[in-house]
């Protein structure tokens, strides 16, 4: 890079009448008669409005000087004045040149300052060899941010070969000087055993540390280990404490947390109010799962006044940073027509976005569209293999839909289907409760069995299957797969009959006829109680 030397500048005088202090005074001399030191206090003094109203454009021109003289502090302040803007119009490539001209005099500041513009590729293009050199001088002389960020090149092998043993021994260079960012990195070495042995108090020592100078991310990661009882003892007080100061400092995740904990009141009390604020914070900076909860709250009035077009919104901003479940909650809106217009090849939409992902209700909800054609080509097969994704995540709904395909289609295998239905049965599904029951009632795919097939049939009834209700009670009154008895088929049909089932009141006729007339008065009697 040239390096043309910026031409000297008239220092402006101060305005008039204005009164200054005697150290003020004898500095301002000794800089008018061109000492360097005294030129670069000056200057100082005018950045930071000590003793003097605060003058960016009277500090670069006693900086100027200063450094026009070689004094390396002042070359340094001049760099940062350009960099900032301050003073001066911004101009990385004077930055990058007073930078270099007090770093080449070995001014540690500077020399970390320059790796910086080099790795950013401020001034110039990005260098990651001299952002490496540099950032090695300054560390060399204890500048504890030059030796985290070698630590971090060492660590991701940035501009040389990764080294994990290196990347550690400069953060503990760094962290034993009480660099905040250096003691977080070390705290998550000693966590994960990386390049370090594993060591939890060690790890929770650094962690503190961190944490106590107010590093956010440190503190979110106390919170973490205090809220779940990681490597200490469980502490809900202590947990809140810490999200509480690291969401303070605007870190979302905390914000999300603490927010969590006070709708749910775990180790604080509940505060709808309190949880939708830092649900609001965090969805702010983008937080996705905090848009999610936040749309869920605008969705259903919960906290706020219903408006599902404030829901819709949330959803769409965290379904666009690929979040599953606001994918589908907006897939909801679409298809429900709420809060948006109603789009049913748009529900489809983001209903897939989400089942790609693994949601087992955006799979089974995309399996009801290409089954039923709503939004998307009617589809059997396809519909198959969405419920067969979320029948694998144990969703019963989705496992019962598996066997009912495989009963409908060609090419469908009776045993496998009851191996669905045994399976969303064994869930406490009552459909499928009646469809296995039927099988063992059938021999349909499976062995012909009627124990297990009033075991089923049972099952379903007590959750209130109509049918079931019914078969139930012929199976009573034949006395098959369990034993005769005219009361419990007696019961159990008028259940039926009251559920609609219309073969339910020619048997209970049936079976009032065979009763004692005893039994028959108890039944009616509790029928009209």
């Amino acid at each position: 890079m040239d390096r043309a030397m910026p031409g000297t500048a008239t220092v402006p005088e101060d305005g008039p009448g204005e009164r200054h202090t005697a150290e003020f005074l004898r500095v301002k001399g000794l800089a008018e008669r061109g000492l360097a030191s005294a030129q670069h206090q000056l200057g100082f003094m005018y950045v930071n409005g000590q003793a003097v109203a605060r003058d960016y454009e009277l500090a670069v021109a006693w900086y100027r000087k200063a450094a026009a003289a070689g004094l390396e502090q002042a070359q340094y302040n001049l760099g940062v004045m350009y960099q900032k803007g301050q003073g001066v119009a911004q101009d990385h490539a004077q930055a990058l040149y007073w930078y270099r001209c007090a770093a080449e005099q070995g001014y540690a500041p500077a020399q970390y300052n320059l790796g910086w513009m080099f790795a950013k590729g401020q001034g110039a293009a990005v260098d990651v060899a001299e952002a490496l050199h540099w950032f090695g001088q300054a560390a060399s002389q204890g500048d504890a941010g030059a030796q985290h960020n070698l630590g971090m090149m060492f660590d991701g092998g940035k501009g040389v070969a990764q080294d994990t043993d290196a990347a550690v021994k400069w953060y503990r260079r760094a962290a034993e000087q009480g660099y905040a960012r250096s003691q977080f990195a070390l705290a998550l070495r000693y966590d994960s055993g990386q390049g370090v042995a594993r060591d939890p108090a060690q790890a929770l020592d650094w962690l503190r540390r961190a944490a106590q100078q107010d590093h956010a991310p440190a503190q979110f990661n106390l919170a973490l280990r205090f809220d779940k009882g990681q490597d200490l003892a469980q502490d809900s007080v202590q947990a809140v404490h810490w999200y509480e100061r690291a969401a303070q400092q605007g870190h979302a995740s905390s914000q999300f947390n603490l927010a969590l904990i006070y709708d749910s009141g775990h180790g604080v009390p509940r505060d709808e109010a309190a949880a939708l604020t830092w649900y609001r914070r965090a969805a702010e900076q983008g937080h996705a799962a905090a848009q999610d909860n936040l749309g869920l709250r605008c969705e259903h009035g919960q906290g706020v006044e219903r408006d599902p077009v404030r829901a819709a919104h949330w959803y769409r901003q965290a379904a666009a940073q690929g979040l599953p479940s606001a994918q589908y909650h907006l897939g909801q809106l679409y298809d429900n027509g709420n809060g948006v217009e109603h789009d049913p090849t748009q529900a489809v939409h983001w209903y897939a976005q989400a089942a790609e992902q693994g949601h087992l209700r955006a799979q089974f909800d995309l399996g009801l569209r290409y089954e039923s054609g709503a939004g998307v080509a009617q589809d059997a097969a396809r519909a198959l293999g969405w419920y067969r994704r979320a029948a694998d995540q144990e969703y019963a709904p989705a496992q019962h839909m598996v066997g009912v395909l495989l009963d409908r289609i060609e090419t469908g295998d009776p045993r496998e289907a009851a191996h669905w239905y045994r399976k969303a049965a064994d869930q406490g599904h009552a459909l499928a409760q009646f469809a296995l029951a039927l099988r063992y009632d059938s021999a349909h795919g499976v062995a012909r069995d009627y124990e297990a097939a009033h075991f089923w049939y049972l099952c379903a009834a007590r959750q209130g299957h109509a049918r079931a209700q019914f078969n139930l009670g012929v199976m009573y009154a034949a006395g098959q797969g369990t034993q005769r008895d005219l009361l419990e088929a007696y019961g159990w049909l008028a259940r039926a009959a009251g559920g609609g089932i219309p073969g339910a009141g020619p048997y209970l006729k049936r079976i009032a006829s065979r009763m004692e007339a005893g039994q028959l008065a108890m039944l009616q009697g509790h029928e009209a109680a």
